[in-house]
Formats: C-alpha cells, structure tokens, sequence
C-alpha cells in the first residue's frame, strides 16, 4: 500500500507538472502570436502608408508632366513663366482632384457671367481677416488645356474692369517677383497665396521649366 500511494502521488505530481508546463507553453504561444501580430501589424501599417506616399508622389509627377509641356508653350507664346503656370494649376485645382478641375477642367478657379459656359459652385473667400463659403459661377472647359490657355490670356490682357491688372506678374523677372504680384495684382484673396505658390515650385523643381522664356 505505501508503494502505491507513492506511485500515485508521483503520478499526480508529474501531472501537475505536465499541466503547468503546458499552460506555460500555450502562454508562450500566445505571447509570441501577439508579438508577431503586433510587429506584423506595425510593418503592415508602414508598408501601407510607404505605398499610399508612393502613389501621390507618382500622381504628383504625372500631373506636373501632363501639363508642363503646353505651360512651356503658352510661356513662349505669351512670356507667362511656366513654373508660375504650373504651380497654380497644382494650387488651384488640388493637382487636378478639385470638382471644379476633375468635372469641368477649370484648374485655375477661373470664374465667368455666361450661363452657357459656366457652373455655379460653392468656393472659400478670405473676407475680413477670416474664410468664407460663398457661390461662384465658374468656367466650364472642354479640355484642360483650353483651361490653361484661358489662364495665360487673363494675365495677359487683364480683366474686363481692368486690362492691366497683372501687368507687374508679366513683367517679373522670375517666379519669386510673379509669386508676389499674384498677391498684389489681387488674382487671390489666400493671404499666404504667395508663400504656396513659391514652396510648390520650390518643392518640385519647376523653376526648370522657365529656362528660356525670358
């Protein structure tokens, strides 16, 4: 009889044994899915944002090649600087993604009267020292080149109020002076219109594209 009890109570032993050690083990097994989950996540997570940044850079660049070559025409045309040309279509139309660029290939905010030829959409102002939304009728294009055309012809020959309204924007030696005379030239009520302009051309090295135009 003590042999037995023996025998048993080192059976129950080596029992308890066994079950802690698994539980050990499944604790572990646990620990270690959560670790590789978590890293695998962390990974996921930089691989996917990795990839959406990719995917505008490449967005950005095609939208900068698509319109750079006819900026560079109309500058050799009209002497309007094409980094100026360009960094506006990018500011103005959100690189093309803005409704008023994306539907009706206006990509300057260009705004018209004729019904015919126009869309009325809501827009932001800065009034007053702060943004309003208020109702705009804008152009409407067939293609984003005659947008872009349109554009040079209004800094060319000003508005109906005023042919010389951007004169000092024709007549800037680079793009830093054209930058500036936008704002003073009153083409927009962004109080940091300028300082955009000039970090987007900057940024993407459009000045390039100037070289030869004046």
């Amino acid at each position: 009889m003590p042999q037995k009890k023996r025998y048993t109570a080192g059976r129950n032993y080596r029992r308890k044994r066994n079950k802690k050690n698994n539980t050990t083990y499944i604790l572990l097994a646990i620990i270690a899915v959560f670790v590789v989950s978590f890293f695998g996540y962390r990974r996921y997570v930089q691989y996917k944002s990795e990839t959406q940044v990719e995917v505008v850079q490449q967005d950005h660049t095609a939208f900068v090649k698509k319109v750079a070559p006819y900026a560079v025409d109309l500058g050799r045309e009209y002497s309007v600087l094409p980094s100026i040309t360009i960094a506006q279509a990018i500011l103005e139309s959100n690189w093309g993604t803005s409704s008023l660029a994306s539907q009706y290939n206006n990509y300057f905010g260009i705004k018209g009267e004729d019904p015919s030829n126009t869309k009325v959409l809501q827009t932001k102002e800065y009034t007053d020292g702060q943004w309003i939304t208020i109702n705009g009728r804008f152009r409407v294009y067939s293609d984003f080149r005659e947008s872009m055309k349109d554009h040079t012809k209004l800094l060319v020959n000003g508005t109906t109020w005023n042919s010389q309204q951007y004169k000092q924007v024709l007549q800037s030696k680079d793009y830093i002076e054209a930058a500036v005379a936008l704002q003073t030239d009153g083409y927009a009520t962004d109080p940091g219109y300028t300082t955009k302009i000039i970090r987007i051309i900057q940024k993407y090295n459009l000045k390039k594209y100037d070289e030869g135009i004046k």
